[in-house]
């Protein structure tokens, strides 16, 4: 091992010590701005990092609703997490499926008026080691960059009011990263508009996502400018990241009591089924970042992302 890759491992290592004892320390009384009454959602919760989110914020007092695609999976997993004595609900949720989401709003109108905290966790990818794979490209993007889109859409009418303000969190990626020094758009203008707040749309991130599947399926994807390592999951998150600040900006004249917070993490390489096992933290970790901007009192945080608890540039 190089030493800059030897340094950048002890400082990753450090910071995650510091990340374990941080998570010893419990929130005070003012920093509790939530109850039992505070409702979380978290999509694909029934297993990974978001069945380990779900699990930390039932820890910390709130009412967690764990959704999965197959609600007999979903079901299996919220008695697991019930046994350890915290408020569960489970409801099926298949966030590509426009009906599945309208059945799942309107039930949360119903049995809890509305929620506090969403965080979009659902996702896939389909390549592991040095596999970089289009083939399920469609739907990697349809997944984790659209659905999680129809996501914020459909429950942004239900967040509650209150003067802590409700919370987006969206569980994203490194690898969607703008402006990183190795997996980007080479394509610098494209990337200046997606940068700038000001050039910034809907329109433009759809645009972009539509042209990479269109040259995956004129395979010509390899010499489009698109980054190199886990491309069509790189793309997706890239535009999640880019959706997240997007979406910041346009809830930002919210008035008071109406606030809604959005934010995305990298939970970065974790032991789950989604890298064949391969990763380097557990989701034990890999869920603290998420938990810790679900329940930050700084209300002053918007249209970030993080990493560690760290913010990072896009």
């Amino acid at each position: 091992m190089s030493g800059k890759k030897e340094r950048n491992k002890e400082r990753r290592e450090k910071r995650l010590q510091e990340i374990s004892l941080l998570r010893t320390i419990p929130y005070s009384d003012h920093q509790r701005w939530w109850s039992q009454e505070t409702v979380a959602v978290v999509t694909g919760a029934n297993r990974g990092i978001g069945f380990e989110i779900a699990r930390q914020l039932a820890g910390h007092g709130l009412t967690v609703i764990l959704t999965s695609r197959n609600i007999s999976v979903g079901i299996e997993a919220t008695k697991a997490l019930q046994e350890g004595g915290f408020s569960y609900d489970v409801h099926q949720l298949d966030i590509l499926d426009g009906e599945s989401i309208s059945a799942f709003v309107e039930w949360i109108k119903q049995k809890y008026g509305g929620i506090d905290i969403l965080v979009n966790n659902a996702g896939v990818n389909y390549n592991l080691g040095f596999d970089n794979s289009v083939e399920f490209a469609r739907q990697v993007v349809d997944t984790n960059y659209y659905g999680t889109k129809n996501m914020i859409k459909a429950m942004i009418p239900v967040m509650k009011p209150s003067t802590a303000g409700a919370r987006i969190v969206n569980v994203s990626s490194r690898l969607g990263r703008l402006n990183g020094r190795r997996n980007r758009i080479q394509d610098a203008t494209l990337r200046e508009k997606l940068t700038n707040l000001e050039t910034l749309s809907e329109e433009l991130i759809d645009r972009t996502v539509s042209s990479f599947l269109q040259q995956v399926e004129d395979e010509t994807w390899q010499s489009g400018g698109w980054p190199q390592t886990f491309t069509d999951y790189s793309v997706s998150k890239l535009a999640v990241n880019a959706y997240t600040r997007l979406v910041a900006k346009e809830l930002c004249d919210r008035p008071q009591g109406e606030k809604i917070y959005i934010n995305c993490y990298c939970p970065g390489w974790v032991k789950t089924a989604m890298t064949g096992w391969a990763g380097n933290i557990s989701p034990e970790v890999a869920a603290d970042t998420g938990v810790w901007l679900s329940l930050l009192s700084d209300q002053a945080i918007t249209g970030k992302f993080f990493a560690e608890r760290r913010e990072i540039n896009f």
